[in-house]
This record gives C-alpha cells, structure tokens and sequence, in this order.
C-alpha cells in the first residue's frame, strides 16, 4: 500500500476562502473532482473547537494560509473530519481518505477506534489515520481532557487500538484507559487497522518513538533538518525498519504577493523535486492557497498531477 512516488494529497480541510464552510457537501464534490483527475488522496485535519488563545501568535495575514498553532481566528471552521470522511468514502472507489491529524487524545480510545474500523470498512481499506496531540490548551480544557497528559494519552490509544483492532475478546491497561474482555467488532479492513501516519512539528523523541513502533508514513509539520531526517532514518533501521518502507508525506506552500491575493501555482509546484530528493515522495497541496473560483478545481487538480509528473521526469 505504500505509494510508489510521487503522489498527490489535495488538502480538504481548511479551504473556507473557497469552499463555503456551511456546505460541507460541497468537499465530498471536491474529492470526487480530485479523484477523477488522478490524485491519489484527500486530506482533513480537525479542531472541535477552538479558544481566544487560537490567534495568540497573531492571525495569518493572508486567508488562504495553512492554519498553524497560533495563527488562527477563534471562528475559524473545522467540519467534523469523521463525519465528511464517511461521506466521502461513501461516494469514491478509489481515492485514499487521510484523517491527518486527528486529536485522539479528546476521545476515548474504544470509541475512537470503533469509529475509524467502521469508517475503514466503509471504504475498503482506503483510511489513512495520523493521530496527534495538537497544541490548543483551551480545546482540551473545554472538552475536559488534562492538556498535560496528552502526549501519554496518546501513547495509550495507539496501544489500545492495536489491542482492539486484532482481538476479540481485547484487554489493555494503562494508567489512563483500561479494559478487559471487549469484543469491538466489526475489525478494520485489515487486521493491523488503518494506515498510520505519524508527524508533528519537530522530531522529538517521542514522535520518533512512535513512528518506529507504529508508523506506515511520516508526516511532519513544517522542514525537519537534514540531521533530524538522517537520525529518524538510523532509529527505523536500529529497529529492523527499512526507512523506504514509509511513506514519506511532504509538501508545498504558496509565496503570496500580497494579503488579498492567492499564490503562484507554478511557482510554488517548483519545491517538488526538492521535496523527492530529501526523500519525500508524497506532496501535500492546499487548493485554496492558488486560487478562490471553485469553477477551476477540475482544472486545477489535473494541473497539479499533470506538473508534479513533468517536474519529476
């Protein structure tokens, strides 16, 4: 299932300057868009909610920018990432559906896993899943989750699937989840679950921990150095891992002319052979970053994978 390189994810969440965020129907058209034009997956990322520290490092200038810890307005809408990935499982055959990230830590693990089994078998084993801690204090205080428990929490639920996911009855016991004798049925399309992606915005030690345990692919926020690449590279390899057997998620970011206009599309598809060469050979595209007519969707998709091939001839 590892993609053979390049791929394209066209990014679904966090388009609200194209596609009206009150219509969320209109992002499973944009995934059927997407996979007629031969990209290979749709992203979503998700906040319940947001709190008035979401801006605290200053609101984006520029709309159409990737919403960042810190850079965003409370307001800002986050559609259910569960819910519209159900939708567009439902309505595609062949496209992957990539909850990255979701924030596991503000659900119970059972919960959580049967719904990602569920949504796993709704599209035949297309559901690809990043868990993550996040950053936004005030999410998990509305939610009533300890903020500082986040990163051991996570830690739980990644056991706790696998217990869940690859026996009936399943027993874990942590220090914050426990179970004993569950049958969560039905399991996953495949008997290790859904495809994990694992990321963050550096490669700490914890993150690298859990992508050697768990990861199918990595996803980081932002650049890792090259010595943070090269280290993860000998942890995979010090633990029987071939680091080519990961996906290796990417992507590309829009330079703005101003704070009132979309990015060069050309311009921007220019880091891609950068990109594979550090060994990333899926790229991430955000479509609102290049232009504000959803008429040219279809246009644009074909013209993303059509210039990503060219560049990488």
């Amino acid at each position: 299932m590892i993609p053979t390189s390049p791929r394209v994810v066209l990014v679904l969440s966090e388009n609200w300057t194209l596609i009206d965020p009150r219509e969320p129907r209109r992002l499973v058209e944009v995934a059927r868009i997407a996979e007629d034009a031969g990209i290979d997956t749709v992203m979503l990322s998700e906040h319940v909610v947001l709190g008035p520290s979401a801006g605290a490092a200053g609101v984006m200038g520029n709309p159409r920018d990737y919403a960042l810890p810190g850079n965003q307005d409370p307001a800002m809408p986050w559609p259910d990432s569960l819910v519209v990935a159900s939708a567009v499982a439902a309505a595609t055959t062949t496209l992957r559906i990539a909850l990255a990230a979701i924030i596991a830590p503000l659900r119970h693990p059972l919960l959580l896993a049967k719904q990602l089994a569920t949504l796993d078998l709704l599209s035949g084993g297309r559901l690809v899943v990043q868990p993550t801690v996040s950053w936004h204090e005030d999410e998990y205080r509305a939610l009533d989750v300890p903020f500082r428990e986040r990163g051991a929490r996570l830690d739980e639920h990644l056991a706790a699937w696998r217990a869940s996911w690859r026996e009936s009855p399943a027993t874990f016991h942590g220090r914050h989840y426990r179970f004993e004798d569950v049958y969560l049925e039905p399991k996953p399309a495949r008997p290790t679950g859904p495809w994990l992606w694992i990321g963050g915005s550096s490669v700490h030690p914890a993150v690298r921990r859990r992508l050697v345990e768990h990861a199918d692919g990595f996803h980081p926020l932002g650049q890792p150095s090259d010595d943070a690449l090269a280290d993860l590279r000998d942890a995979l390899r010090a633990a029987g891992r071939d680091p080519a057997s990961l996906e290796w998620i990417g992507g590309i970011r829009g330079r703005f002319p101003d704070e009132h206009a979309p990015a060069d599309l050309d311009e921007a598809l220019e880091q891609v052979p950068v990109q594979i060469a550090r060994g990333f050979g899926t790229i991430c595209v955000k479509p609102s970053q290049f232009l504000d007519d959803p008429s040219q969707l279809p246009a644009f998709c074909r013209r993303v994978v059509s210039r990503v091939q060219e560049l990488m001839a």
